[in-house]
């Protein structure tokens, strides 16, 4: 064979073995690529609509639980399957991406005995809804929400993504007073969970039934009865995506910020002693001078 048709054949080869590889290809079914896993294990995401939010080393959203009002989780039995527990074995500061603090981080033993990690106080969650079910709902199973996915958040009004800047928080808890009787939604006496506002750590928050729209009438100008009922100190209006921020606004109270909803200044009480899912003020000094704000609380005057 001469020179000439060895080249010839040679190419007529590699453009055929090419071509053929290249048809190959394009018969595959076009997939995305999974985010690669970090070395870290809790890391900051950040979401168009919800803004910076915790994610795990695969980019999948954590959430909290409105109903875990103490600290401890109270998603077990069924929930547990459509909300598993967010578990990382011996968390350590360098297991935490940038702009997390690790004195935030903890973790508690859940009722199944798992070591759930905890972010602010706040058992943190997974979300796992069911998929793959015919047209009667059977045949389905739980599976762990998509990495980059928030579809969790403001499920049933009580569950939230987990962020880093929350200013206000819903808890769904038992109202206990000062008095150590269990109070309804409505300040009578008796029992039944009630949906309200605390800070980010899950301390209650109070409004006082003698303000007048964006007025504290109580706190006088020296603070020396600051520690009876605290004001809350804070500008920073970061809350949870089933409320309406625009209802938020913060005043000046002698020199210092104080956070108002629907017009009612926000407050602490004293003898709650910091302490997560206490409620005492709501009878003290009698029940409903200093009720707890509600999503759906009229608009001060």
């Amino acid at each position: 064979m001469k020179l000439k048709q060895i080249k010839f054949a040679l190419v007529a080869f590699v453009t055929t073995f090419f071509v053929s590889c290249s048809s190959d290809n394009s018969s595959d079914p076009t997939t995305t690529p999974a985010p690669p896993e970090l070395k870290t294990e809790v890391n900051l995401s950040t979401s168009a609509t919800l803004g910076t939010y915790l994610s795990d080393k695969s980019g999948r959203s954590l959430y909290v639980f409105a109903t875990d009002a103490n600290g401890q989780a109270s998603c077990t039995g069924g929930c547990e399957a459509l909300w598993p527990a967010f578990v990382v074995d011996n968390l350590t500061a360098d297991k935490l991406g940038a702009g997390l603090t690790f004195s935030d981080f903890g973790t508690i033993t859940t009722t199944s005995g798992k070591k759930q990690v905890t972010y602010k106080g706040w058992p943190l969650y997974y979300y796992a809804p069911v998929s793959g079910s015919d047209a009667y709902g059977n045949g389905g199973k739980n599976t762990l929400e998509a990495a980059g996915k928030t579809t969790g958040d403001g499920v049933g009004g009580i569950w939230f993504i987990a962020k880093p800047d929350y200013s206000i928080m819903i808890v769904r808890s038992q109202l206990v007073g000062h008095d150590g009787k269990n109070y309804k939604s409505d300040y009578t006496v008796g029992d039944g969970l009630t949906t309200y506002f605390t800070d980010a750590k899950g301390l209650t928050l109070y409004t006082f039934k003698n303000d007048n729209f964006k007025k504290n009438n109580f706190t006088k100008s020296d603070f020396s009865n600051n520690a009876v009922w605290p004001i809350y100190e804070t500008d920073k209006i970061v809350v949870p995506s089933i409320l309406d921020k625009s209802k938020f606004s913060v005043i000046t109270v002698f020199g210092k910020s104080q956070l108002v909803y629907n017009g009612w200044p926000l407050y602490y009480f004293g003898q709650d002693a910091n302490v997560r899912g206490s409620n005492k003020g709501i009878s003290f000094p009698s029940p409903a001078v200093w009720p707890v704000p509600v999503k759906d609380m009229p608009l001060a005057i």
